[in-house]
Formats: structure tokens, sequence, C-alpha cells
């Protein structure tokens, strides 16, 4: 299986207070931080490394989770350093630990899907990249995605049209050249990123049928929670 990379940088503002000491990978759901949610999930769909990208209070994530073996894969980390290098620029940074290909998923995503069917429609695409989207229709969040015949027609997360009725589902997979345009200095985003690919006719779609679950809101939290306590037997 592809080794991951989890954004898990962010400032987490709209948490606050609670973010004001703990990162947001660390909010406590259903008796655990979010992050050991997370882990083992991804463990369970085969996952054997990850590395997270951090940035604010990243030190707290590594001395929780340590080398990550507890959670049944190798954790890794990479830290932003004194400047926000942004979701794309903190997955450029940490390329030499994630080899030439691997998933890219947010540090607040919790993703049921089938990680290894991922994983292979993108080998079959031949792109740089590949985006998985979920057919959302403005349900759980905006939908910012035209997909039509399995393919990605257009991807705006700021101007959004009555035919994206589809959603980034949160979980990419690239080549490493896909980053290669990612410059060391200033903060670059993911979303720039899948619009310059698709511009170049390198991004591939792929639809997934499990609905996602984010702790970006105090509402998705509460949500994940129900979810996670009614599937106690199922994915963890």
């Amino acid at each position: 299986m592809l080794p991951v990379a989890i954004l898990a940088g962010g400032l987490a503002t709209r948490l606050r207070p609670v973010t004001e000491k703990i990162p947001k990978a660390l909010i406590e759901i259903n008796g655990e931080p979010f992050l050991a949610h997370q882990l083992r999930l991804l463990a369970s769909k085969g996952v054997k490394r990850a590395t997270l990208c951090v940035g604010y209070l990243g030190e707290m994530l590594e001395a929780y989770a340590g080398d990550g073996s507890r959670f049944g894969l190798e954790l890794t980390y990479t830290p932003d350093g004194p400047h926000l290098r942004g979701t794309a620029g903190a997955v450029a940074h940490a390329r030499p630990l994630l080899g030439e290909s691997f998933f890219v998923l947010y540090g607040d995503s919790y993703l049921p899907c089938d990680y290894g069917a991922v994983a292979r429609a993108f080998e079959r695409s031949g792109q740089a990249g590949l985006m998985t989207v979920f057919r959302n229709q403005d349900q759980w969040d905006s939908s910012n995605v035209r997909f039509e015949g399995g393919r990605i027609l257009a991807y705006n997360k700021k101007l959004r049209t009555a035919e994206m009725r589809y959603i980034d589902y949160g979980l990419g997979v690239f080549h490493g050249a896909a980053f290669d345009g990612v410059s060391e200095t200033g903060a670059h985003d993911l979303a720039d990123l899948y619009q310059d690919l698709l511009g170049r006719g390198e991004l591939a779609g792929l639809e997934v049928k499990e609905r996602f679950y984010e702790t970006g809101s105090f509402a998705g939290i509460q949500e994940l929670s129900d979810y996670l306590a009614g599937n106690k037997a199922g994915t963890e």
C-alpha cells in the first residue's frame, strides 16, 4: 500500500478556544484523540507508513503518537519550520519520506473508503494525480467539483457553479513529480496544485460512495462521534 502524507499543520481557528492549547488532531472524540481514530482507520485499510506534516503545536502530536507502532503503522514527522508552507508546500517538504507515489489527506479527515481501490485507480490512470470525489450535492458542505463520465471537468473551491454536484472527498494520490513546481519558499495550497494538474490534463478522478467525516467544526466532530459510536465493531 502507498504511504500517506497527513496534513496536520493548520491553526484550527474555527475550534477555538479548544485549539489554543492543543492541536486539532488531539481533540478528544469518544474517549480518545481524533488522531488515534484516524491512524487506526488507515492501518485497517492496509496503510503501513504515514508522515505527519506538522506545524502549530506539532510537538504535541509527536509526543502523543510516537513512532505509530501502537496504532499499527510506522509514523514519521516533518515540521513546517518557522514559516507556514501551506498544504502543497508541506507535502513537497515531506517528499523525501514519502517515495515515488503517495496518498495525501487532511489531518481533520476521517475517510472510510477503499484505499486499495483508490491506489489501483491511480495506477491505471497514468496521470500525475488523482482526486477522489463524493456526490455531495451541497449536503455536508458546498460542492466544488463537476464530475461527469468518470472525469473531473471543473474544480474550484471559490467559484462554484450549479453543475458542481460533487465535492473533493479529501483523499488524493500523487506522483512525487507533481510537486516539482512547488518552491521551498512561501505558502502553496493543494487546491491550486489540483487546479494546475486539471488544466494540464494530468488529474484523474474517482468517485467514492462512503461519505466523509471531518473534525474542522464542532458540528463535524459530533457527526463523527455518532458514526464511531455506531461502528465500534466496524472500521476501527
